[in-house]
């Protein structure tokens, strides 16, 4: 029996090509994505709000996703907000040791993925109030969040 040749598999499905996208750099972003990038690499946080219905967004899209107006605005949030969720990634100590992944509903109405720092353990609390800060790596800069009032 002779059997056609398979097609080659690609080892990252589609799904996962753009979900790394919505992480790409400024510069190969495109449209609202690329704007809030490049805001975001300036040390600014951006959201979108609608101009017709008044709701922020986020991730940022072309179309508001409560109306569907064509033409979302963008604003500086407060940066302040609520840890929702908490996650503890475990590293080797020699690659950077545990790290905290956190969900944050900013007072805005939207839900970041982020990271808290000057914590005094490895995991924050639900419920915590957190700022927005930006930190500087070596990939660029990244939008962390610290405890509002320092220490609690």
């Amino acid at each position: 029996m002779i059997r056609a040749p398979r097609a080659s598999l690609s080892l990252t499905p589609e799904p996962f090509q753009r979900m790394r996208n919505l992480n790409a750099q400024p510069d190969t972003a495109r449209g609202p994505q690329q704007h809030y990038l490049q805001a975001l690499a300036g040390g600014t946080l951006l959201l979108q709000r609608c101009t017709q219905c008044g709701l922020h967004q986020f991730p940022p899209r072309a179309l508001c996703v409560h109306c569907s107006a064509t033409e979302p605005g963008w604003v500086i949030p407060s940066g302040l907000g609520t840890v929702y969720s908490c996650s503890v990634v475990a590293r080797r100590i020699e690659d950077g040791g545990d790290y905290n992944v956190v969900l944050v509903d900013l007072d805005e109405g939207v839900r970041l993925m982020s990271h808290v720092v000057n914590w005094p353990g490895i995991s924050p609390p639900i419920g915590l109030r957190v700022c927005a800060q930006f930190e500087s790596s070596p990939d660029g800069t990244r939008l962390v969040f610290t405890p509002v009032g320092g220490l609690q």
